[in-house]
């Protein structure tokens, strides 16, 4: 599965994105519509912790994504 599929299916996913990063409102998981890059930048600033380690939690929940 690549990131691809995210965006095409961010309605449906980004559920499970509010499950995993509950200080994210709905309105800023919809503006993302799926964009890894807002995604990690919103986490980022959100939870108060480093580029490189946003980027790892993303891959860690990216990669334990139920279909």
């Amino acid at each position: 599965m690549d990131w691809n599929r995210i965006e095409g299916n961010w309605k449906q996913i980004k559920g499970q994105a509010k499950e995993k990063w509950g200080k994210l409102t709905d309105d800023e998981l919809d503006k993302m519509n799926g964009r890894r890059d807002q995604l990690e930048g919103k986490i980022q600033e959100r939870y108060g912790i480093a580029k490189d380690q946003a980027k790892k939690d993303v891959d860690i929940w990216f990669n334990s994504l139920k279909w």
